[in-house]
């Protein structure tokens, strides 16, 4: 009935026992099994796992069990008739017999007994022990699992194995033989173990992180809770390790314990290295002995194996679980992260908190040990060589004393390197996020150069800091090496030069070095356990700290404890049911109000209610990379009436209709494939989707055009709209909807200027009629026509980015891909999913591309270093050899000076040799990265938008920062371990071979298998780190997606779905990491299980022939074949670690193959002409398409547009306004027909050549995280004075006077410290600037209030008075004043003539401005 573990232990030690004839042994596995059985059976109790199954291996088990009762006690009853007899017998021949037959009573298991001198005794001791073997052999094989137990769908197969596979991972063999037989599958790895789900561990972690939280508050009250994110000033580490301890710390003492078991074994092979010396030495000792002593060997190294595995493997499951718990940790600060905390921290230090910090963490726990561990073997070490040595050893503690502080200081000095390193890293990851995230912005203005410039700048004192920090790990590596050599070669030199009696002797020399390599594998381990400790910094901590946003309660409030106020003294009261519109000029703080509503600013006076469900519109609409149907749904039932209800209410029915796919049609990032009419739609579609009792919209209807807003205002938000009984706080520009509002407030600088009706508002003519009065009198009432039928060409794209989702993220949205079947099946299958299962095995090529960046002579030269400095290790080895075997006059050895010196002198030239050759890889692989990065750079820069609308931000930051860390830094480290331990594992064989040729038969065989052991191993861990890589980027993808709408979840109170979907993401990555980590312990097992059977039969061989072969050229042997385990071990390690990295180069080189854009520049074009004098633009039978096989988007244009004409594009939504734009500046190439500018073909220019001469102010005002003035002129190409100006002429002079540093004012990522208007604005001066002969508004002034508008339209009038001007407009007024206006209809031109033609003509512009309520 119980589970085999407890067995399978007891039985190891009975089968042991049968060895010594003592009682004691008999009574040490009875001992186990009493003190076991009390802990055994209540966790029995506690773990009620069902009917036991009465298979047949449990009915053989009990038989057994019974026939060992009764043997037992018939031993018992044997030894009193025997004394009724009056035999007389010692106590213990009766307890013995009886303490076993008990002990077998409660587990009817293992029985024990001592062989005593008459033949009853004999027979039943035999019996004993054929009875004990079998039941050994039967609980190496599992028992069903009982009836009635929870099933899980593919279980691990862990729980149900058998002791004996459970210690060597055997029950791990099967995966790897279907790793080699076909290419592995998320669904063929097992489901997560529930102790290790997300769904236990984060609510586990939440529970105790609170716990200690609390406790912390109240220890520290007084101490200010805010640190700035990520970079905490004093460490607070304090809760954050206390709630992890509380929840991991007994299973971290099981492990440890595992390692000081371990420990002991380790230290008992020395000394039966030594007695096996002395054997040889000893030609008169029998030669079981030697046998003895290499079985003996043989099995305490196996021992040492088991247990040092079993605690690799309890670190690495504690590792995982930590990364769980620390990953839900984060996702979840992220919902609740105030405003302020959110402007410190941005996505790429997010990023790089859940994958390297938490990396960290991770390699913590496995070194931490080693803190402590390392000076006890020390010690130990130090205290076996004195027994050894005498005194002399003391020389040893000297270099030991001089070279710890030698590797403290390099390990110090490269840690600052390091940090040096990490600040750019992160430097590099914000850069490349905000490029990724506004690549459009940048095509259009043709700054990829600049941008790639500064990100090659960062990277480059990156990686001069690499190098350095490299040039020291050299260094560092070389004195640790050279230890060896350098402690053996004091002590040895002490020891012979100080008394010419002392006589270094074979025992003596290689015990000694035996204990010096024990000694510094602990000395190594002692950097790398300070290091990991050193590199878990407090960011994470700090992260925690940061202030969480809480619903506040109204007044006075700012955006962060920091600044000053951004609403002052807010009275305000909204009836239920009411429409309250917010109006004002830009940065009056209409959108801090909703902040305030929404509990995302800092409330510093005053106290505030809101009641009910919000949900909230923000004025950037916010898409997530998932179906237009999810976007609305955003997890709620779907309800088709109310949805068709919405659908319509917020025009968005003719949009569907266009989409390939309708409503199941995939959205892009961020919403990269559809229009910024269409992303406020489906943002406005989802609020209304949810039946919320309070609704906070802000400017919903700037981004869409006139007559769409008057369509939604009636339908959605106005008297009679689907909310009409709904509480709505609107923010608005829109003049002509305020008669139709029920209040207004008026904000001036932050505070209420006005509140009341219209009308009551007009009576009091104050500050708010002057605001209107501009307006008034053109939008006095708004007309009432409905759109007609348009066709959203934009989003014919939204077909492409089908493929978008992992196979992973389709499955959990239920359904696949819905798009139309023509489109062939390849698009169905993202980026990444193709990329992963190509193939098992890592293809030869990638190494040669590896190879060929670090240079092909540099390699020759790394291969040349290596083979000389293995040379001269050898020479060395062999030299010693030679040294001990010199005989003995009159007690003392002759040469002992010459032996010194030329020791001395092979050690010093391979410490050189060892720095050299390491140096050389290392720095072979800072050439090799900086040459990959700069390629995948410029392949992604190089590529056309389509590829960025296709391929998620996530997998192209992962590429930027997960796989450059590899190809930086593990792929050199792991290089220079192979070939160092690859001719290490040469030279031992050479040693071993040279020494017992014999024993070549048995090396050769153990080599044949280990090599097969690689290859199964190799090809299944390479797959699993590949699919691992795989689920690591939707995680990342994820949690920025959260990040950014962070406020729209919080608002819509949706956090919970979120959270399952985080987890599931966790999950899935966490189920491909713990077949990784076991895959890791299967090998080095059965590896080290080799490793030792090559120590055997090196051991057999020598004590065979130990009459021929000399003291010192068995200890050079067997001294070296007990370091092959290690050496095995770190070979396949370090190979694998290559293999499953090397991947890295793959994914970075795979964008080499993806379409490319056009040159940037033509060489010998445009070089002597001055072009672009005019602005002269032409469409000869012009079309456009988005993708090779979707529909026309523009069709057929043919049109001429004069030099310095202003010419007023416009249109139903998804007429094809925008797509004009994009034609023009060829983001997307010509289907068919040309466009000239001043008679020359666009398509003949380069790229940029032709983008810096067009001025572009995009729809979103897109700003990067830098100073204003890096926004304004990222070329760096004008004067401060010139900026001054183009500010003065954008209204914005005063405003950026008042910065703090004016020019130089630090703007946050995305603008986010800047409101949407003031980046408008900002795009709107750096246009100015450029003073291009063509310049193209698309809706730039939507997100502006329209006296600001006004102004601006008049600077634009007088600033580009001599430039080509193609405005796209949403509200008709703005393009009233244009020379002629252009009217498309799907694709194609309605009308394109003058404002009085077109009224004249009433047409499409004439409905169009009736809809508006301008005709």
């Amino acid at each position: 009935p119980q589970p085999a573990s407890s067995y399978g232990r007891s039985g190891q030690g009975c089968a042991g026992t049968e060895m010594g004839p003592s009682t004691v042994i008999a009574w040490i596995p009875c001992a186990y099994l009493w003190i076991c059985f009390p802990f055994y059976y209540l966790y029995l109790r506690y773990k009620n796992k069902g009917y036991i199954r009465m298979s047949h291996i449990f009915k053989t088990k009990m038989v057994l069990g019974f026939i060992l009762v009764i043997l037992c006690f018939s031993n018992v009853f044997f030894v009193l008739w025997e004394i009724s007899q009056g035999i007389p017998r010692a106590p213990a021949f009766f307890i013995s017999p009886a303490v076993v037959g008990i002990t077998m009573v409660i587990l009817p298991l293992f029985c024990l007994c001592v062989a005593q001198l008459n033949h009853f005794h004999h027979v039943t001791t035999y019996l004993y022990a054929s009875l004990v073997l079998g039941e050994l052999v039967l609980f190496c094989f599992a028992d069903h699992p009982p009836f009635f137990s929870k099933g899980v769908n593919n279980p691990c197969p862990e729980s149900s194995s058998s002791f004996l596979s459970k210690i060597t991972y055997w029950w791990f063999s099967g995966l790897v033989w279907k790793g080699c037989q076909q290419t592995l599958g998320v669904d063929d790895l097992w489901s997560v173990r529930k102790e290790d789900s997300s769904e236990e561990i984060v609510a586990w972690a939440e529970r105790e992180w609170k716990k200690s939280y609390i406790k912390h508050k109240t220890d520290t009250a007084e101490a200010e809770e805010t640190e700035v994110l990520l970079q905490s000033e004093h460490s607070q580490s304090g809760p954050l390790l206390k709630a992890f301890w509380s929840m991991f710390g007994t299973y971290f003492l099981l492990s440890t314990v595992c390692l000081v078991i371990c420990d002991v074994f380790l230290f008992s092979i020395p000394k039966l290295l030594s007695l096996f010396l002395e054997f040889i030495e000893d030609q008169e000792a029998p030669s079981w002995h030697g046998y003895f002593y290499a079985f003996a060997m043989f099995l305490l190294a196996c021992l040492q194996t088991l247990f040092e595995q079993r605690y690799m493997y309890m670190c690495l499951v504690l590792g995982l679980r930590l990364k769980t718990a620390v990953t839900g940790l984060v996702y979840r600060k992220i919902l609740v992260m105030s405003n302020a905390s959110r402007k410190t921290a941005t996505v790429g230090e997010i990023v790089n908190l859940v994958s390297v910090d938490v990396q960290k963490l991770m390699d913590l726990i496995i070194y931490f040990n080693g803190t402590w561990l390392a000076p006890i073997r020390i010690i130990i070490c130090f205290v076996f060589l004195w027994q050894l040595l005498g005194p002399s050893a003391l020389a040893s503690i000297a270099v030991f004393l001089f070279l710890l502080p030698l590797n403290f200081v390099i390990t110090k000095k490269r840690s600052q390197f390091q940090e040096t390193q990490m600040t750019h890293k992160d430097e590099r990851a914000k850069l490349i996020n905000a490029v990724l995230s506004n690549i459009k912005v940048i095509k259009l203005h043709g700054w990829e150069k600049t941008f790639m410039e500064k990100v090659i700048g960062i990277r480059k004192q990156e990686l001069q800091a690499l190098k350095k920090s490299q040039i020291l790990f050299s260094a560092s590596l070389a004195s640790f090496h050279s230890s060896t050599f350098l402690i053996a070669f004091v002590m040895f030199a002490v020891y012979t030069l100080v008394d010419n009696t002392h006589v270094l002797d074979a025992q003596k020399a290689f015990v000694s070095l035996t204990l010096i390599n024990i000694l510094n594998t602990a000395h190594s381990f002692l950097p790398f356990s300070i290091n990991a400790a050193v590199q878990v910094n407090c960011r994470l901590h700090s992260f925690f700290f940061v202030q969480a946003s809480i619903t506040i309660r109204n007044g006075t409030f700012c955006w962060s404890k920091e600044t000053s106020p951004c609403l002052r003294s807010i009275d305000l009261t909204v009836p239920q049911g009411s429409l309250l519109a917010v109006v004002g000029q830009v940065g009056a703080g209409k959108s801090s109000l909703l902040s305030a509503l929404l509990g995302e600013l800092e409330k510093t006076d005053g106290c505030m209610t809101m009641r009910d469900t919000a949900a909230y519109v923000p004025q950037q609409a916010w898409i997530q990379n998932a179906s237009v149907e999810d976007n609305i749904l955003f997890g709620k039932e779907m309800d088709e009436t109310w949805f068709n209800r919405v659908i319509d209410a917020c025009a968005l029915q003719p949009d569907l209709e266009s989409f390939p796919a309708g409503q199941k049609s995939e959205i892009g990032e961020k919403g990269i494939n559809i229009s910024g009419g269409q992303k406020q739609r489906v943002n406005l579609a989802r609020a209304v989707y949810q039946k919320a009792s309070i609704y906070l919209l802000d400017d919903p209807l700037s981004a869409v055009d006139a007559h769409v807003g008057q369509h939604i205002f009636e339908h959605v938000l106005g008297p009679n709209g689907l909310l009409k009984d709904k509480t709505r706080v609107l923010v608005t520009h829109t003049i002509n909807i305020l008669p139709q509002v029920d209040n207004i407030v008026f904000l001036v600088d932050g505070m209420i200027s006005e509140t009341g009706s219209y009308e009551k508002l007009l009576q009091k003519n104050e500050a708010f009629a002057e605001f209107l009065h501009s307006h008034v009198a053109a939008e006095e009432k708004a007309g009432t026509g409905l759109p007609g039928n348009p066709n959203d060409q934009d989003c014919t794209t939204a077909a492409a980015s089908k493929g978008r989702l992992t196979e992973g993220e389709r499955t959990q949205h239920g359904r696949v891909s819905t798009a139309p079947s023509h489109r062939g099946k390849d698009t169905h299958q993202g980026f990444i999913t193709d990329l992963v299962m190509a193939g098992r095995s890592v293809n030869t090529s990638i190494y040669a591309a590896y190879l060929k960046a670090t240079g092909l002579p540099l390699c020759a030269y790394i291969i040349l270093l290596f083979t000389c400095q293995q040379a001269v290790s050898f020479s060395r080895g062999y030299w010693l050899s030679v040294w001990t075997d010199d005989p003995v006059y009159n007690g003392t050895q002759q040469h002992s000076e010459l032996r010194v010196g030329v020791f001395g002198a092979l050690g010093v030239v391979q410490a050189l040799g060892r720095f050299v050759s390491t140096a050389a890889v290392l720095l072979g692989g800072v050439l090799a990265s900086h040459k990959l990065f700069l390629q995948l750079l410029r392949n992604v820069a190089r590529s056309p938008m389509v590829f960025f609308e296709q391929t998620p931000i996530g997998n192209l930051l992962n590429r930027f920062s997960k796989e450059m860390d590899a190809i930086d830094s593990v792929i050199p480290d792991k290089l220079k371990s192979l070939l160092g331990f690859l001719f290490n594992l040469l030279e031992i064989y050479i040693v071993i071979i040279v020494a017992t040729p014999k024993a070549a038969m048995a090396i050769v065989p153990l080599t044949v298998l280990y090599a097969a052991f690689q290859h199964f191993y190799v090809s299944t861990s390479c797959q699993l780190r590949r699919v691992e890589a795989a689920s690591r980027s939707p995680i990342y993808s994820h949690i920025a997606e959260t990040f950014q709408g962070s406020s729209v979840i919080r608002a819509y109170k949706d956090q919970e779905r979120f959270i399952s979907k985080n987890n599931f993401l966790v999950d899935q990555n966490q189920r491909i990491c713990f077949p990784g980590a076991v895959a890791d312990r299967w090998l080095a097992t059965n590896l080290e299980f080799l490793g030792n059977g090559i120590v055997l039969f090196a051991a057999l061989f020598v004590a065979m022939g130990r009459t021929h072969l000399s003291p010192g050229t068995a200890g050079f042997s067997i001294s070296y074949a007990l370091q092959i385990t290690g050496v095995l071990n770190w070979m396949v390690r370090s190979w694998t670690e290559i293999e499953n990295n090397i991947v890295s180069v793959e994914r970075v080189r795979e964008y080499w193959r993806t379409p490319k854009e056009a040159p940037w520049t033509q060489n010998g074009k445009l070089q002597d002409q001055v072009w672009l004098t005019e602005g002269r633009i032409e469409f000869r039978n012009y079309s456009l398409r988005y993708r090779p096989n979707l529909e026309l988007a523009l069709k057929h244009i043919n049109l001429t547009i004069n030099g310095q004409e202003k010419i007023g594009i416009t249109g139903r939504t998804g007429a094809g306004k925008s797509t004009l734009a994009v034609g023009l500046l060829r983001l997307v190439e010509a289907a068919e027909g040309a466009i000239l500018i001043d008679g020359l073909d666009i398509a003949q220019l380069g790229l940029h050549d032709l983008r810096t001469k067009i001025t572009v102010i995009p729809q979103d005002p897109v700003l990067f995280s830098g100073s204003l003035r890096m926004n304004l002129d990222p070329l760096n190409q004008y004067t401060d004075a010139d900026i001054w100006t183009a500010l003065e002429l954008t209204q914005l002079k005063s405003f950026v006077a008042d910065l703090p540093d004016q020019l130089e004012y630090q703007c946050a990522d995305q603008g986010e410290n800047l409101s949407t208007g003031q980046k408008q604005l900002v795009c709107l001066a750096r246009a100015v600037l450029r003073k291009a002969k063509i310049l193209i508004l698309d809706e730039a002034t939507a997100a502006i209030d329209l006296e600001t508008d006004l102004q601006i339209q008049s600077t634009l009038r007088t600033q580009f008075k001599d430039s080509t001007v193609l405005t796209i407009a949403h509200r008709i007024n703005t393009i009233m004043d244009c020379d002629r206006i252009l009217v498309l209809e799907d694709g194609r031109i309605a009308e394109f003539d003058t404002l009085e033609h077109l009224i004249a003509q009433k047409g499409l512009f004439y409905s169009l401005m009736e809809e508006s309520g301008l005709a």
